[in-house]
C-alpha cells in the first residue's frame, strides 16, 4: 500500500504518511491520538474560560468527562443508526470503535443533551455554560479533522481545483467512497493509482478555525447568555451544510437517500437564526449570576470600569 499523499497544485508530496504506530504488537492509530489530544486540548481551555467567567472549575470539570464520555456514545450510536445497512449483518461490530466509525453531530447531540441535565442537576444556567463548553467541541472538531487525513476517509468528490488532493486507491477506507468521475480521472504516479479529490477534512478544519477566532474576539462583547453557543450552531452548521455536499460517504436517511448530516446542519442554521433573533428583539442580558453567587463577566467589567474611574 501506497502512504503517499499529494497536493499537486500546492507543490506538496507528503511521503510514509501512515495510519499509525506499533508499540510492541499493538496498533495505536493516530486518528484515536489526534482526538485524545483535541479532547485533552479542548478541556484545558474550556476550564481556563470557566474561571475567567466566574465558574468553578472543579465543577466544570465534572461536567467535562461526563460529557466526553457521553459525546462519544452519541457519536458511535449515530454513526450506526445511519449506517445499519453495514453493521445489521454483524451487531457486535458496532461495539468495535476501533474499526472507526463516529460521526461527529451524534456526539454534538449527545453532548447537548448531557449538558442540559447536568446543569439542571447542578442548578447552573445551560445557556451560560454553553458559551463556555462549546470552545472545547469546536477546538475537538479542529483537530479532529486531521484524523481524517490520516485515514484518508471523509474525502469528497473529483476536482482538479487548486487545493486538489490525490490520495492512493489502494490506500483509501473504501471503494463504495469514490465516484465514477474519480475514476475516470485516475492518475498514475511511478505505477500507483491516484484519485483527485477535495480535502474536505481540510475546509472544515480551516472553517472551525476561522470560527473559533471570531467567537474568541466576540466573547468578552457577547449580548446574553447562549450567544457564543447559537452563533456556533449557525456558523458552524453553514459550513458543514456547504461542505457535507461535496462528501462521498455521506450517511444517508435510510430509504430516502437524503444525506442526514447535510439535512441536520441545514436545520440548525434555520433553529439558531430563529433563536438568535428571538434572544436579541426579547432584550436578553448576559445574565449577572451564574450559579450560587459567582459572579459573571459583565459584573466584573463593571467592576473593572468602577475602579479605573
Amino acid at each position: 500500500m501506497d502512504t503517499s499523499i499529494i497536493f499537486p497544485h500546492l507543490h506538496i508530496t507528503l511521503n510514509n504518511v501512515e495510519k499509525g504506530f506499533h508499540i510492541g504488537s499493538f496498533f495505536i492509530a493516530f486518528y484515536g491520538v489526534i482526538i485524545a489530544i483535541g479532547m485533552l486540548v479542548g478541556v484545558s481551555f474550556i476550564l481556563k474560560e470557566a474561571k475567567r467567567v466566574g465558574f468553578d472549575e472543579d465543577g466544570f470539570l465534572d461536567i467535562c468527562i461526563i460529557t466526553i464520555i457521553v459525546g462519544v456514545i452519541g457519536a458511535r450510536l449515530y454513526y450506526v443508526i445511519f449506517a445499519w445497512d453495514y453493521y445489521k449483518a454483524n451487531p457486535l461490530s458496532a461495539f468495535n470503535i476501533r474499526q472507526g466509525g463516529l460521526a461527529i453531530y451524534g456526539g454534538i447531540l449527545a453532548g447537548i443533551a448531557s449538558v442540559m441535565v447536568l446543569c439542571k442537576l447542578k442548578k447552573l444556567k445551560f445557556l451560560a455554560v454553553a458559551d463556555v463548553a462549546i470552545f472545547g467541541v469546536i477546538i475537538g472538531q479542529i483537530c479532529g479533522r486531521w484524523g481524517n487525513f490520516f485515514n484518508r476517509e471523509a474525502f469528497g468528490a473529483y476536482t482538479d481545483g487548486p487545493f486538489a488532493m490525490l490520495l492512493p486507491l489502494n490506500a483509501i477506507r473504501s471503494l463504495d467512497d469514490t465516484t465514477a468521475e474519480m475514476m475516470e480521472h485516475i492518475t498514475s504516479i511511478n505505477g500507483v493509482d491516484f484519485i483527485s479529490v477535495h480535502p474536505t477534512f481540510l475546509y472544515e478544519s480551516l472553517w472551525n478555525l476561522g470560527l473559533l477566532i471570531f467567537l474568541l474576539f466576540l466573547r468578552k462583547k457577547k449580548k446574553f447568555d447562549g450567544q457564543i453557543f447559537i452563533l456556533y450552531l449557525i456558523i458552524y452548521g453553514a459550513g458543514r451544510f456547504w461542505i457535507e455536499g461535496l462528501r462521498t460517504d455521506q450517511l444517508k436517511l435510510w430509504a430516502t437517500g437524503l444525506p442526514v448530516s447535510q439535512l441536520l446542519a441545514g436545520l440548525l442554521v434555520v433553529l439558531g437564526t430563529a433563536l438568535y433573533v428571538y434572544f436579541i428583539k426579547s432584550g436578553a442580558e448576559v445574565s449577572t449570576v451564574n450559579h450560587e453567587g459567582a459572579k459573571t463577566e459583565k459584573i466584573d467589567q463593571e467592576t473593572e470600569k468602577e475602579q479605573e474611574n
